[in-house]
């Protein structure tokens, strides 16, 4: 199997990276003799690179060998392009090795970094811990406003604080994700909004009725239609009224987040020849969104996710009964090889904390999971209190 006589073929297995001695690559040759300064052939990515120097790793020290013939295990340093799982050959003569099957990640925690200003820092080392492990994932979650780092269990991510702070000296807080729920109503109602403002000169009038009820659509944050007959607003406003609705889906009434679902109507409104501008339209329809959305009964929505759990047999009723514990709905059970179960289950994302820990305790570290997202459900009324009692302070602060 390993013939030295035939072209070059290796499998990058691993790479380290190291803040003092750089960056290997350690590969397995297949077939073929590797030698320093050589042209290799990424069979991958379909490119060339230099070899460079190649060494045998011993414990802590780098050695360095005028050859790897087949069979050898040996590493490279400084290659830019070649990653783990790739496989480098000569371009005359390709060959390319199964890549490695690497787990997705599921096990997910907000991060901070603790001193202002090492951003860059922390940016640098994160990619480099990610080239080393590739179950590693950054994730800019931009809608709630926060970073999240997956890995594959809580112990692997808190090893990856220790190594930014003992390698890379930055030091990152973890927390509980933020869950991103969303914004609905559930009742069609009309509202008034009126901004008047005299302040010497010029002032400011807009003055709007407005009807408000589910569109229906919760991919879209609403839909503006008006019905405005005789002129009662100019129609060089509607532009401006839609812009207040749009600027107030951004942040919700309820707890501040984001509106989905909603359908405005503009109906009636009025407004003065000299006073009237878009900006006073476009606060007179925020003033009326604030108020129809409170009086329409609205409701927060959490994102469900669709779980997959595989366990071994006797550990079904377990699983089960935390399923439920979690809110989940269990949607069935199916047999597979070797006396396992697949478990699917709609669970929502907000129970999902500290799974992985959970289901390893109960089924001895047998058990492996994953999920995606499915859909957003309306969230229960005790959680809806909690969570806007909790998010009353965001709404204080966009009045001030």
């Amino acid at each position: 199997k390993y013939n030295k006589d035939v072209s070059l073929s290796a499998r990058v297995f691993k790479t380290i990276v190291d803040p003092f001695i750089g960056k290997y690559s350690l590969v397995k040759v297949c077939t073929g003799t590797l030698k320093p300064d050589s042209v290799i052939y990424n069979v991958g990515k379909e490119t060339e690179e230099k070899s460079g120097k190649i060494y045998v790793l011993r414990g802590k020290s780098a050695i360095e060998v005028p050859e790897l013939i087949a069979g050898d295990i040996g590493a490279m340093a400084k290659l830019s392009v070649t990653t783990t799982g790739d496989t480098i050959a000569l371009k005359s003569a390709p060959i390319l090795y199964h890549g490695p099957k690497i787990s997705s990640p599921y096990t997910c925690m907000r991060y901070k970094i603790t001193n202002k200003g090492e951003e860059d820092k922390l940016s640098s080392g994160l990619s480099k811990l990610m080239e080393e492990d590739l179950t590693l994932k950054q994730v800019n979650d931009t809608a709630n406003r926060q970073t999240l780092i997956y890995g594959i269990g809580d112990q692997q991510l808190e090893i990856i604080v220790s190594k930014l702070l003992d390698r890379y000296k930055v030091k990152i807080e973890l927390s509980r994700p933020k869950i991103a729920f969303k914004e609905t109503i559930r009742q069609k109602v009309e509202a008034a909004g009126r901004y008047k403002k005299q302040s010497g000169g010029h002032g400011q009038f807009g003055d709007v009725k407005m009807s408000f009820e589910p569109s229906g659509d919760l991919e879209k944050p609403y839909i503006f239609e008006e019905t405005v007959f005789g002129g009662s607003v100019p129609k060089n406003y509607f532009p401006a009224v839609e812009k207040g609705i749009a600027e107030c889906c951004i942040k919700g009434p309820l707890a501040a987040y984001p509106v989905v679902g909603v359908k405005a109507v503009l109906l009636d409104g009025s407004y003065h020849p000299v006073d009237s501008s878009e900006m006073a339209f476009k606060m007179a329809a925020t003033i009326a969104f604030k108020d129809g959305f409170m009086k329409a009964a609205p409701v927060l929505l959490e994102p469900i996710y669709t779980l997959s759990v595989v366990v071994p047999d006797k550990f079904t009723g377990d699983v089960m009964g935390d399923l439920n514990k979690r809110r989940g709905r269990v949607l069935g059970m199916e047999s597979i090889n070797h006396g396992k179960q697949i478990i699917k289950a709609d669970v929502p994302m907000l129970e999902l904390y500290g799974y992985n820990t959970d289901l390893r305790s109960m089924t001895g570290g047998m058990g492996v999971f994953s999920y995606e997202f499915a859909r957003y459900e309306q969230t229960p009324g005790d959680i809806q209190k909690k969570e806007v009692e909790a998010r009353a302070g965001k709404l204080d602060g966009d009045a001030e």
